[in-house]
């Protein structure tokens, strides 16, 4: 368990939580910076697409260091925000899912 507390010390301390914020819609799209790996999540349906995530919940895990990581970045308001335009949404999503 340390392990994981240390992982998501780093990855909130560097700043590697972001918030991806789309105007004028206000659409957001979290992801967190892994090891060569950008993972997306939804903190509110704690949900997130990296592998752990989903082998974890097989065995009843409930989280991922990724979404521990996104609660405490919102405590600590450690977020990096981006704002794109409504017309880099889809682009940016073609983007994310591409790399799955």
């Amino acid at each position: 368990m340390k392990k994981d507390s240390e992982r998501i010390e780093s990855v909130v301390s560097e700043k590697r939580v972001k918030l991806h914020v789309f105007e004028p819609s206000q659409r957001k799209i979290w992801t967190v910076v892994g090891k060569g790996k950008e993972h997306w999540l939804d903190p509110d349906a704690e949900y997130c697409s990296c592998l752990g995530y989903y082998f974890g919940r097989l065995i009843k895990k409930t989280t991922c260091y990724h979404l521990e990581s996104v609660m405490l970045a919102k405590k600590e308001n450690k977020i990096e925000t981006i704002t794109f335009s409504d017309e880099e949404y889809n682009d940016f999503l073609s983007g994310l899912i591409s790399d799955l």
